[in-house]
């Protein structure tokens, strides 16, 4: 026996699990796919060539084995029950309505949101660290032992990283077949003149349940853990801390999780998770709400078909298949080039579709989409349509390749990539392209509000030359003669749009702010800043340290905003704007002299239909008199303001014991400074 021989064996192994680790954990790959296979042959000759050495954890037993007789029956330790499901907003609310009346009265509690992978349901067993069954779901109570093909799936190591190791830990997740993936296996069908497989779900349940484990190993199943089944030997507070602890021993866990106080937040982040899809690499069908404390859960129990503590929001599936007729590239506001595929027209759930965002050149890079290629398009949910993945196996040979391009395609100014990230920017703030959205921006209702100033009149003012930049809005009096005689323009109605921008010059500064089109400011922080320092002035005299100690801003936004008023050329249209009349703010007074306003400190919910107010007057109202506005109802509301038909947020109050008033209410209140009564 040859020491050496071992060491170089034991070294070879160690780096392969920490390759494979980077890779399928961290989405950090250490090396080459070249490299990456010549260390698995050099290990695999070494083994071979040393038998005795050899040992079933040992990376080269990934590859596959002998096929086995048959399926094996086994009964889980703790059944592997299914989710309940909602389908909206309002029965997420439910469930947190009915979380909370089985826990005690005012117990803390903290969600996890995660996405629902649509693969098939598998169960790791790992005794002493080492990988000694996996199970399919089954009937829930029993399920097949695939322990042979769960050997192969990619990045499931058969020995656990790191110690200690839990005596008994199962690990449940999701198995699933990556679309790049899956669209090389169906190419190669189709050089081999096979039927191509038809999804990768599908795909997926068929090569967990092949007695051969090498055919198994061909499809490239991988592996996302997302919770604990029975567990010896170890103990976990929260959710998170299981899903860390699973990362550091050496498997993926499902991307993208995050915790939120209350069920407002989370629903918030289920919005930016569904945003975020289009950058993924597999199928999802919904998102995973769960309680994150697993002492609660407990509490909690089960029910005969589902645990009290997790519920899916599920939307409907709808895809269709259709041809890309060509690429374009679309200049937004802040001139970021975004690459849309222009589409064949094809129905899906009841509209045409003939356009797909593809994001950015990174997506374009992941689909590897041509023109002239085959693709599945996907509205979950019935949201915006997105390019699930490209049907490579169709491909004729006539496709074409895009190539991004280098210049701006309206003002042909060199692109500049962001640093550190994935956007491509046309870096001249004169470009025709960014100032016609920055036009359409400023004049919509999520900023200036300006009534009648749409895009198809932006478009003919500018081709007109009447409009160069913002400031210019306000010097349309100047051409209202020649725009009477404008195309479906008039008199009334070019005297109603300049009463509408005359109005606008006296838009509270958070709007104008918004309207400037600040990089990361949205209305919520345009509104942040505007209370926190009162005037366009104030904010700009402020270092990126003392805009990011604000509340909801941080050093992002602080040196974005920072940037922006310290630009020469944005300096410049802040200073026209002052000129051409436009309010930009009002001084916060001193704490010792400034009065408290009458919902000074208070959280507020609005919900049902409003006589007085449209749904953004009332929370301007409530912030003008020091109230915050917050779309959930939690413990920590301290209002809830409801309208006619309000629904699930006047239950929701009411079983908190939040108080309760109308429309009026809330104008007495704050005539009166009385406070509210209990409902």
């Amino acid at each position: 026996m040859s020491p050496a021989v071992l060491k170089q064996i034991e070294s070879l192994r160690e780096t392969i699990r920490r390759l494979d680790r980077l890779y399928y954990v961290e989405a950090a790959p250490g090396a080459s796919d070249v490299e990456y296979d010549r260390m698995i042959r050099e290990l695999a000759a070494l083994e071979e060539a040393h038998p005795e050495f050899d040992s079933p954890e040992s990376p080269t037993h990934k590859v596959g084995g002998e096929p086995i007789a048959g399926f094996q029956t086994v009964t889980h330790r703790l059944p592997m029950l299914s989710i309940e499901n909602a389908f909206s907003d309002e029965e997420l609310i439910e469930f947190d309505t009915r979380v909370r009346r089985l826990l005690e009265e005012d117990e803390e509690l903290e969600y996890t949101l995660e996405y629902k992978i649509d693969g098939v349901a598998l169960s790791l067993i790992y005794e002493n660290g080492v990988l000694v069954q996996g199970l399919t779901r089954g009937s829930g109570v029993q399920g097949d032992d695939i322990t042979h093909n769960a050997r192969t799936i990619r990045g499931v190591p058969l020995k656990l990283a790191e110690k200690p190791w839990p005596e008994v830990i199962e690990i449940r997740g999701e198995a699933y077949i990556a679309n790049s993936d899956f669209t090389r296996l169906q190419a190669q069908q189709q050089q081999q003149n096979e039927t191509p497989f038809a999804n990768p779900r599908n795909t997926c349940a068929g090569a967990l349940k092949l007695l051969d484990p090498n055919l198994c190993a061909a499809r490239k199943v991988r592996f996302f853990a997302h919770s604990t089944g029975f567990l010896s030997g170890a103990e976990y507070a929260t959710h998170t801390e299981f899903l860390e602890a699973v990362a550091r021993m050496g498997l993926p866990a499902t991307p993208g999780v995050e915790t939120r106080p209350d069920i407002g937040t989370a629903r918030e982040y289920a919005q930016t998770l569904m945003d975020n899809m289009h950058g993924l690499d597999f199928e999802v069908d919904g998102l995973v709400l769960k309680l994150n404390s697993l002492e609660q859960r407990q509490r909690l129990g089960t029910t005969s078909k589902s645990p009290r503590w997790v519920i899916a929001y599920k939307w409907e599936r709808y895809t269709g298949t259709t041809t890309v007729r060509n690429i374009s590239i679309q200049v937004g506001k802040t001139g970021t080039l975004t690459p849309v595929a222009e589409l064949e027209p094809v129905e899906i759930a009841g509209t045409t579709v003939a356009r797909s965002s593809l994001h950015n050149r990174d997506e374009l890079k992941r689909l590897g989409i041509r023109i002239g290629d085959t693709v599945v398009v996907e509205k979950a949910g019935k949201i915006i349509p997105r390019v699930v993945r490209v049907e490579k196996h169709s491909r004729s040979g006539s496709e074409k390749r895009f190539r991004f391009p280098g210049k701006c395609p309206e003002c042909r100014t060199a692109v500049v990539q962001d640093e550190g990230g994935v956007y491509i920017r046309c870096p001249n703030h004169a470009c025709p392209a960014q100032l016609r959205e920055n036009l359409r921006f400023f004049a919509s209702r999520a900023a200036m509000d300006i009534e009648g100033l749409g895009i198809k009149l932006i478009e003919s003012l500018l081709e007109a030359g009447m409009l160069s930049s913002l400031g210019d809005i306000y010097r349309l009096g100047n051409h209202r003669d020649t725009m009477i005689h404008m195309d479906r323009m008039g008199e009334k109605s070019v005297d109603n749009l300049l009463e509408a921008i005359e109005e606008s010059k006296n838009r509270p500064l958070w709007r104008l702010l918004t309207g400037l089109n600040i990089r990361h400011v949205g209305g919520t922080n345009a509104q942040v800043l505007a209370d926190r320092f009162g005037t366009i002035e104030a904010i700009a005299g402020q270092s990126v340290e003392q805009l990011a100690e604000v509340d909801d801003i941080g050093p992002v936004i602080a040196a974005s905003v920072h940037q922006f008023f310290h630009a020469p050329t944005s300096q410049s249209v802040v200073s026209d704007l002052h000129t051409l009349g436009l309010h930009q703010g009002d001084p916060i007074p001193a704490p010792s002299t400034q009065a408290p306003g009458a919902l000074e400190g208070k959280t507020i919910v609005v919900t049902g239909s409003l006589t007085e107010f449209s749904r953004d007057e009332i929370k301007e109202f409530i912030r003008n008199h020091g109230g915050k506005s917050t779309g959930s109802v939690s413990e920590k509301t301290d209002l809830l303001v409801a309208g006619d038909n309000a629904g699930s947020k006047l239950t929701r109050a009411r079983e908190l014991k939040i108080p309760v008033i109308s429309e009026q209410d809330l104008l007495d209140l704050t005539n009166s400074q009385a406070g509210p009564t209990e409902p």
